[in-house]
């Protein structure tokens, strides 16, 4: 696809220039002056060497079946990009490739790498040290990824002590956090049970931000609430990441969702990517008839 100038992004009902140092793939500077010139002769600048996330080539496979396939792509500090697809097209599979939670019998091959370090083929011991603090998830259900028998303050302070901050700074700041997402103080004693879907959601959101990662990945996590909550959770997401200034990696199948919180979309299909490009771009003029087919749906 050809790139086309980025639109503004939009966040939490404000337009916002793309963040700086972002650009979008493919994206080459022209350079003026005579052919003598310093900047003619010197070495063309790597586009990618801003990048905070880059992912190339990535192959999971089951065996010799291949469910995702020679997919690239980067993402630069700050910057919110979406990646949209019917399910069963490969997006949790890649985003569980970057936090390398592949499941059993899965495996990755390329290279994905999170401020110049490779994560495919990391020991559990250095994605240990990552995951919570470089790279933060939240996923879609709640329910699965909490400790039902573990008190929900409990739970984010540990996202905290495990990284080095004192339990008790840490059991205070996750109080603190807690009531950054709008739950109030008793929700720091509750167990995951006795919480709304909503406030799971919101508790999952906290842990994944509670160190400021340089990347937050959400997969699908409105899927399951409804619209008025879904509205709340996707404002919070939105002020999480533009409060830390962290990267933003949003998986869904609902366009609109990625057009109120993302400025720069993704479009996979069995396992590749299709098409890619600014949001506004691919959703009002889409090129591949896959995408022209998902926009189709959605109106």
């Amino acid at each position: 696809m050809t790139e086309r100038d980025r639109p503004q992004g939009h966040l939490g009902g404000v337009d916002r220039a793309l963040p700086r140092g972002a650009r979008p793939s493919g994206w080459r500077r022209e350079t003026g002056g005579s052919p003598e010139s310093s900047l003619d002769q010197a070495p063309p600048p790597d586009r990618h060497h801003d990048d905070l996330l880059a992912v190339d080539g990535l192959r999971i496979a089951h065996g010799d079946v291949a469910l995702v396939d020679d997919v690239s792509f980067r993402i630069a500090p700050g910057e919110r990009v979406g990646l949209i697809g019917a399910s069963g097209s490969g997006k949790s599979l890649t985003a569980s490739a970057i936090m390398g939670l592949l499941p059993d019998g899965l495996s990755a091959a390329g290279s994905v790498t999170l401020r110049g370090r490779e994560l495919v083929g990391a020991s559990e011991r250095e994605l240990s040290r990552l995951r919570g603090k470089d790279l933060g998830m939240v996923f879609q259900e709640p329910m699965t990824a909490l400790n039902p028998a573990m008190r929900v303050g409990r739970q984010v302070a540990e996202a905290l002590t495990v990284h080095g901050t004192a339990r008790r700074r840490a059991t205070a700041r996750a109080r603190e956090l807690l009531d950054r997402v709008g739950l109030p103080e008793r929700t720091a004693r509750a167990y995951p049970h006795e919480l709304s879907g909503g406030q799971r959601q919101r508790v999952l959101l906290t842990i994944a931000l509670a160190n400021d990662p340089a990347l937050l990945i959400c997969d699908e996590p409105t899927t399951a609430l409804d619209v008025t909550v879904q509205a709340q959770v996707l404002d919070l997401v939105a002020e999480g990441v533009r409060d830390r200034g962290s990267a933003l990696l949003f998986i869904t199948h609902d366009l609109a969702v990625i057009a109120s919180v993302c400025e720069r979309v993704l479009v996979c299909r069995d396992g590749r990517i299709v098409e890619e490009g600014p949001v506004e771009t691919v959703l009002s003029a889409p090129e591949h008839d896959y995408t022209r087919r998902l926009v189709e749906a959605a109106l």
